[in-house]
């Protein structure tokens, strides 16, 4: 999984854990994906191994994701896709838990590789 895959998987997933997509998390991903997939890009395959993942399976993929995107990047590629990841997760103004434990892991994955 390259970064611009493993982004897609990791906002799709942080989607999804609340159980309530808007058109404002639409819109964030589709930045994300204007900014960041190359025009002949196809994302039926992304989209059908997404969809046809359990939410018990979420973690796990979630991890693999992470790690598969920070293998990929640079420091500030990964503090830049964290703006996503925060802006998809406030898009509808309320944080579950679910959510934060998810951005939380995220975030400590990568936090101390960021010269904040």
């Amino acid at each position: 999984m390259n970064k611009a895959v493993a982004g897609y998987h990791l906002l799709m997933i942080l989607s999804a854990v609340d159980e309530n997509f808007n058109g404002k998390e639409d819109r964030i991903i589709k930045n994300y994906l204007i900014e960041n997939f190359p025009l002949d890009a196809n994302l039926d395959d992304e989209m059908e191994i997404l969809s046809n993942l359990d939410p018990s399976d979420y973690p796990v993929h979630f991890n693999n994701a992470m790690n598969a995107f920070y293998m990929d990047s640079t420091p500030e590629q990964r503090a830049h896709f964290l703006d996503f990841a925060v802006k998809l997760v406030i898009a509808d103004k309320n944080i579950t838990p679910k959510e934060n434990l998810y951005l939380n892991e995220l975030y400590n994955a990568w936090e101390e590789n960021f010269s904040i």
